[in-house]
C-alpha cells in the first residue's frame, strides 16, 4: 500500500512539473512578444530588456532545479553498491584547523576517534599562528593519538595545508571533516565499502545536516536552504555522474586526488574547483545520501554571510574555468555535465536578476516607469499559475521528506537577506579579487551591528517609502497595474523585515558546540558527549 501511494505521488509530481514547464514556455512566450511588438520609448524599451533578461536567467535556473526534480522522481538510482569488507584499507582523517575553539575541535577529534573503522588514523592540520592554538592541537592530539600536522609555509588556506599533508599519506583513501562536524560510528564502514565496489570512483560526498538548530534561527535557516541542495540537487546531479565535493564529510580516493595534483589552490572554493578537474580526468563521483555527519551551522548573520560571500567567489571562479573549458575542449565532458556545472557555478548571478525584479516595482512606482511591459491581465494569467506550481512542487517535495512548512519559508527568506552579499561575491570573482580565506566563525551568536547591515536595511526603507507612496496612490487611482506592483513591494518589504527577525542575541540551548545534541538525537550521537 505505501508503495503504491509513492508511486502515485511520484506520477503527480511528474505531471506537475511537466504542466510547470509547459506554463514556463508560455509565459516566456507572452514576455518575448510583448517586449519585441509593444511601442515603448528608449528608457522603457532598455528596461523591458533587462527585465526579459532577469527573468529568463531566474527561469532557467528554475527549470534546471524541476528538470532535476523530475529525473529523481521518475528515474530514482538504486542504492550503490557496497563490497563486503574484509580486510579495511588504511584510511587517513584530515581535520584542519586555525584558530578554532578547543572545545570545538576537541569534541571533532572525539567523534573521529570513536568511528567504528579500525584501520583509520587522525590527523590534525593546525594552520594556526597563535601559540594558544598551536598548545590546544598539541593537547588534544596527545590525549587522543592524534598526528599533529603543521607546514612551515602557509599557501592555499585550507586546500594547501591538506595538499601538504596528502603528500607525505600512503593511505589509500583520505578523509575531510571542518572542524565543526562529527560523523556517525559506521560513517567510514559504509562509504569505503562503496568505494571499495568501483575503483574508478573518485569521492563520495555525503550531506551536511546541522545540529544547533534548536537554539539558533540563523543556523536552522541555513540549514533549510541547504536541504534544498543536499536532498534534490544534489541526488539528481549524482545520477548524471556531476557531484561535486563540498570540502567536508568527503571520503576521498587518493589516486585520484594524486591524479589531478590535489585540491585546487586557486579558487576560494577548492572543492568545487576540484571535483570539476576529476570530471575533466574521466573520475566519476557519487552523492551518498544517508545521514553520517552532524556539524554546526553559522549562528548570526555575519557568520553566515561571511560563508555565502565565500562561496559565491567560488562558483564564479569555476564558471569562468568551465566556460573557458568548454570552448576549448567541449568534448572533454558529456553535454549533461557541462550544463550542470554551468547550472551550479552560475547560481550566484541570480542575484543580480533579483536585485532588478526588486527595483522594477519601485520604479513604477516612484516613477511612473512600466514594470511589467505586457498586459496586467496577461502577466497575472500567465506568471500566476507558474507561481501556484512552482511552489506546490517545491513545497510538496521536501515535504515528502519531512521539512516543515516554516522551516522552508526560513530557509528561503534567508537567501533574500544574502542578495547584497551575493552582489559583492560575485562581482569580487568576476574581477578575479580573491579575498582572503576565512573560515565561518563558530558560536557567535551576538547581533551584527545594524550598520553592517545597511544594504539589507535599505532595500527595507526604500520598500516601505513605496508602499506609503503607492497606497495612497492607489486610493485616487484603482490600476490593476499599481495593484499588482504594490503585492510584489509589500512581499520584499516583508522579506526584508526578517533582517530583525533574524539578527538578535540567540540563548545557547546548551554549553558546547557539536556535542550538546537534543534530546531527538540518535543514541550513537550521544556517545560522543561522554567520552
Amino acid at each position: 500500500m505505501a508503495k503504491n501511494y509513492t508511486t502515485r505521488k511520484s506520477y503527480l509530481i511528474q505531471a506537475v512539473v511537466m504542466l510547470l514547464l509547459i506554463n514556463l514556455i508560455v509565459y516566456v512566450v507572452f514576455r518575448a512578444v510583448f517586449v519585441s511588438y509593444n511601442k515603448y520609448g528608449p528608457i522603457e524599451k532598455v528596461l523591458s530588456i533587462f527585465l526579459f533578461i532577469a527573468e529568463g536567467f531566474v527561469l532557467l535556473h528554475a527549470f534546471g532545479y524541476f528538470i532535476g526534480v523530475y529525473r529523481m522522481t521518475k528515474f530514482q538510482k538504486a542504492e550503490p553498491g557496497k563490497r563486503q569488507l574484509t580486510e579495511f584499507p588504511p584510511v587517513a582523517i584530515l581535520i584542519a584547523a586555525r584558530h578554532e575553539p578547543k572545545k570545538l575541535l576537541e569534541n571533532t577529534v572525539i567523534s573521529c576517534y570513536n568511528l567504528s573503522y579500525p584501520a583509520k588514523t587522525i590527523y590534525i592540520l593546525d594552520d594556526s599562528s597563535e601559540q594558544k592554538y598551536k598548545d590546544e592541537a598539541e593537547d588534544i592530539a596527545e590525549r587522543y593519538d592524534c598526528r599533529l600536522f603543521r607546514r612551515e609555509t602557509r599557501h592555499g588556506a585550507k586546500a594547501g595545508v591538506v595538499n601538504d599533508c596528502v603528500k607525505k599519506l600512503t593511505d589509500k583513501y583520505i578523509v575531510i571533516f571542518d572542524v565543526d562536524q562529527s560523523p556517525m560510528r559506521n560513517f567510514l564502514n559504509d562509504t569505503v565499502a562503496i568505494l571499495e565496489s568501483n575503483p574508478r570512483l573518485a569521492f563520495i560526498q555525503t550531506p551536511q545536516f546541522y545540529s544547533n538548530l534548536q537554539s539558533n534561527r540563523v543556523a536552522l535557516a541555513s540549514d533549510m536552504q541547504q536541504a534544498c541542495f543536499y536532498e534534490y540537487i544534489c541526488e539528481s546531479k549524482s545520477t548524471n555522474d556531476t557531484m561535486m565535493s563540498c570540502g567536508t564529510n568527503v571520503v576521498i580516493r587518493k589516486e585520484a586526488l594524486d591524479d589531478v595534483g590535489g585540491l585546487d589552490e586557486l579558487t576560494v572554493t577548492e572543492d568545487f574547483a576540484t571535483s570539476l578537474n576529476l570530471h575533466l580526468k574521466g573520475w566519476e563521483t557519487l552523492y551518498y545520501n544517508h545521514v553520517g555527519v552532524f556539524g554546526q551551522g553559522p549562528e548570526n548573520l555575519s557568520a553566515y554571510f561571511n560563508q555565502q560571500n565565500r562561496w559565491a567567489m567560488g562558483a564564479v571562479g569555476v564558471l569562468k574555468k568551465t566556460l573557458k573549458t568548454l570552448l576549448k575542449t567541449p568534448s572533454a565532458l558529456r553535454p549533461i555535465q557541462w550544463w550542470e556545472y554551468i547550472i551550479t557555478s552560475s547560481y550566484y548571478w541570480v542575484s543580480w536578476a533579483y536585485l532588478f525584479l526588486i527595483l522594477c516595482p519601485l520604479i513604477y512606482i516612484f516613477f511612473g516607469v512600466p514594470s511589467f511591459f505586457m498586459s496586467p491581465e496577461v502577466y497575472v494569467g500567465s506568471f500566476l499559475p507558474y507561481l501556484i506550481l512552482s511552489n506546490f512542487i517545491f513545497i510538496t517535495t521536501l515535504k515528502s521528506r519531512n521539512y516543515g512548512y516554516l522551516k522552508i519559508l526560513q530557509g528561503q527568506i534567508i537567501f533574500f537577506l544574502a542578495l547584497p552579499v551575493y552582489l559583492r561575491g560575485t562581482l569580487l570573482g568576476l574581477l578575479g579579487i580573491n579575498k582572503t580565506f576565512t573560515i565561518t566563525a563558530k558560536g557567535d551568536t551576538t547581533a551584527v551591528p545594524y550598520i553592517q547591515l545597511w544594504p539589507q536595511l535599505l532595500l527595507w526603507a526604500i520598500n516601505l517609502a513605496a508602499i506609503t507612496w503607492g497606497v495612497n496612490k492607489l486610493i485616487y487611482s484603482h490600476s490593476i497595474a499599481l495593484a499588482a506592483n504594490l503585492v510584489w513591494i509589500i512581499c520584499h518589504f516583508t522579506l526584508y523585515s526578517f533582517v530583525f527577525y533574524f539578527n538578535e542575541d540567540v540563548e545557547r540551548a546548551a554549553e558546547g558546540s557539536i556535542a550538546a545534541f537534543s534530546d531527538e538525537a540518535p543514541e550513537e550521537l550521544k556517545v560522543y558527549q561522554t567520552v
